[in-house]
């Protein structure tokens, strides 16, 4: 993975504060800690508020974004860093798409009271480290924790840095007690990925979504009038043979690659990659026909029957998909389906 290109879950946001911090502007956090019933945002949720109101990021969906502005500006005023409970009634439920509502809890504070903490779990992901960073949500004290190893003002009890260690191998951010003392655990660790195969049109819209939906995305491609950063912005680009691309990936569980190109010499050196890997997806595109001449060559390569029953093949959940951007909207449907199901 390029490390100048990995960034943490809402990086975006985060990084949107930085550059208000180094600008000699003021700037607020709030992190969305935990959730009930019907929450717009998940846990870990970011909105980054500046000292004139402008935001970045989200904590509810637009629900409750004003109360927590008038917060921060609050807390850039003086007031202290704290926790807000916000319930979302049906009626804002439903303005932003739900069908009842819900509560969530935010932590706000100054963002410069923990920049150093954020910057170094960055620093620490760019050479491939996870990390958690844990906040007591009493006074919003934080400490880096790294290797089971806390660093910062923080005294992190035992039972937390377990739940740390948790939370970075879930790459799932928490809320944990120690004894009756809340602590917020946020995961800090890399993305899910998407490899595509194939810098084709069906990539240009497939690329997009994966990065809506949170994925690190890696176009690979030999050709480089289609592998450019013109065509694929914000996305990791290797003009590559698949099998020399792939080499340097280390496909893991956290991988799902789909392969686009329709040409043997690219997919199959690809599946076969994917395949003998823990990678969580593997899609092909290409009709049945097309896919039963794939298993054929690729069993010819020495693949097991059960290795390439994990195949989806044709790619993408069966919703009629026509157009380059149905295609890949069902293959996201399908790759995120495989990640959350059972």
């Amino acid at each position: 993975m390029s490390l100048d290109k990995v960034t943490m879950a809402n990086g975006d946001v985060i990084g949107q504060g930085f550059e208000w911090l180094e600008s000699g502007r003021g700037a607020v956090l709030a992190t969305v800690v935990s959730t009930w019933g019907s929450s717009p945002r998940p846990i870990g949720s970011h909105l980054c508020v500046r000292d004139d109101g402008a935001m970045a990021g989200s904590v509810s969906g637009g629900c409750v974004e004003a109360a927590v502005v008038n917060e921060a500006l609050e807390i850039l005023k003086g007031a202290e860093t704290a926790v807000f409970d916000y319930g979302v009634t049906d009626e804002m439920a439903w303005e932003v798409g739900l069908a009842c509502g819900g509560e969530i809890r935010v932590l706000i504070r100054r963002l410069d009271d923990a920049a150093a903490l954020y910057k170094a779990a960055r620093e620490r992901l760019r050479e491939g480290k996870p990390s958690a960073i844990v906040t007591r949500l009493a006074d919003g004290a934080s400490a880096l924790v790294a290797e089971g190893k806390p660093e910062g003002p923080l005294v992190v009890p035992k039972t937390v840095l377990e739940g740390a260690g948790q939370a970075v191998m879930e790459k799932q951010s928490r809320l944990v007690e120690d004894g009756a003392e809340p602590y917020f655990i946020e995961a800090v660790a890399a993305p899910r990925r998407l490899v595509v195969i194939g810098a084709v049109h069906i990539a240009q819209a497939l690329a997009p979504l994966a990065r809506i939906a949170g994925f690190h995305v890696v176009v690979i491609d030999p050709r480089q009038a289609f592998a450019t950063d013109e065509r694929f912005p914000g996305v990791e680009v290797i003009a590559e043979w698949p099998e020399a691309a792939l080499a340097g990936l280390a496909l893991d569980d956290q991988t799902a690659v789909v392969t686009l190109t329709h040409d043997p010499k690219l997919d199959d050196p690809a599946l076969k990659a994917a395949l003998t890997s823990p990678a969580f997806y593997v899609g092909a595109l290409g009709s049945k026909k097309t896919q039963a001449r794939r298993a054929e060559r690729l069993a010819a390569l020495g693949l097991a029957k059960a290795a390439l029953e994990k195949i989806h093949g044709p790619v993408g959940l069966d919703i009629g998909a026509v157009s380059p951007g149905e295609i890949a909207v069902a293959i996201m449907a399908e790759i995120i389906d495989e990640m959350r199901g059972d």
